[in-house]
């Protein structure tokens, strides 16, 4: 076997950090959890393993269903870690729907930064640099022809698409995903768009939002601004990764097909009875014992038939739900539970780790 071949390392074993004041220096980790993989086939792995709860007959499958024929957004509430976000990854893995648009909400979130993002002041740095490099050639005498482009993108307003960038919302309404069963009538299927924690938002970003989610279109004012023909469209930029650009025609984003939207919350607020009349309810319950095997069958495939790890979700569950010994409960994630079974698969003792990996979400830290 030549040296290009040979296996790697084997990881450095169990601890790494020893606190004895000594130098240890770190070699190879083991590979992170499927969790904790940042790259693109992981984030879709986590989507294709995804456990419905309560199976293809729930009543998770059933509004998912109802939402994509009525168009209508999906409030999903329920404990933190039972797989609210990662719902709308399983949707668009299954369903072929490509890149999950991400809008997570913060207390300073605005509807207008989920639309589109105007940068005024890159334009006008770049039309002050362009006056700057005329002005440089008139003063030394240059003698060569002037770029009658670069003349017409100071008196007109051809390049502002360049400095316009849809946000989520906006990239969900303006972009469809293209089928490709018939070349010649390509069907247009919708994008996903996932708005975390919308409980976290301010009080006026629900009523906002369902403006535009009613009327399916919204204004960008720079653009409307601009005398254009109604069919000469200004191209801007979207917020998925391929970093594409689409036409925008009089300064109006008109939906296509209207996006499949999740909106998450932790129940930590009340919503408007308008709000919630416009958007079915999903409340996901905590997974039950079989539930969590399936999960952690998975996500972990070493795990299987293991009885250690057996062991370990009734640990899991006895603190959740409380057991006979102990009668309080805990809130707690599935991602708790996996963190300490991928623990136990790298042989880990996880017994002085428990009230660490277990505390509870809520109450005193």
């Amino acid at each position: 076997m030549s040296v290009s071949e040979s296996k790697p390392a084997p990881p450095d074993p169990w601890p790494w950090f020893h606190g004895d004041s000594q130098r240890h220096p770190l070699g190879r980790l083991p590979a992170p959890p499927p969790w904790r993989d940042t790259s693109d086939a992981a984030r879709r792995d986590l989507g294709v393993k995804f456990q419905v709860t309560g199976g293809p007959k729930s009543r998770t499958v059933d509004v998912v269903n109802a939402a994509l024929l009525l168009r209508r957004p999906i409030l999903i509430t329920g404990k933190p870690g039972t797989g609210k976000s990662t719902l709308a990854r399983a949707v668009a893995e299954e369903l072929e729907l490509g890149e999950v648009l991400v809008w997570p909400i913060t207390t300073r979130t605005t509807l207008q930064q989920g639309l589109y993002h105007y940068d005024a002041i890159g334009r006008l740095h770049a039309v002050s640099i362009r006056r700057q490099k005329l002005e440089l050639r008139r003063l030394l005498g240059n003698d060569d022809p002037v770029d009658e482009d670069e003349i017409k993108r100071l008196t007109d307003e051809e390049d502002i698409g360049d400095y316009i960038r849809l946000g989520p919302l906006g990239t969900a309404f303006a972009v469809s995903n293209q089928g490709a069963t018939d070349p010649k009538q390509p069907p247009l299927r919708p994008r996903v768009l996932l708005i975390d924690e919308i409980d976290k938002s301010d009080i006026d970003l629900p009523n906002d939002l369902l403006h535009v989610l009613e009327q399916g279109e919204f204004e960008i004012p720079e653009l409307s601004r601009i005398k254009t023909p109604k069919d000469k469209p200004v191209f801007v930029r979207t917020h998925d990764r391929k970093g594409r650009k689409v036409p925008v025609f009089e300064g109006y984003v008109r939906c296509e097909q209207f996006p499949l939207i999740l909106m998450t919350s932790n129940g930590e607020r009340e919503f408007p009875p308008a709000f919630f009349r416009r958007c079915h309810r999903l409340q996901i319950e905590p997974p039950t014992r079989e539930e969590l095997t399936a999960i952690v069958n998975a996500r972990l495939e070493k795990a299987k038939g293991r009885p250690e790890v057996a062991a370990e979700i009734d640990e899991f569950l006895s603190r959740r739900d409380g057991s006979e010994k102990n009668k309080e409960s805990a809130n707690l994630a599935v991602d708790q539970l996996l963190n300490a079974v991928q623990l136990l698969l790298e042989n880990v003792d996880v017994k002085p780790l428990r009230d660490v990996l277990y505390r509870s979400l809520t109450g005193p830290s």
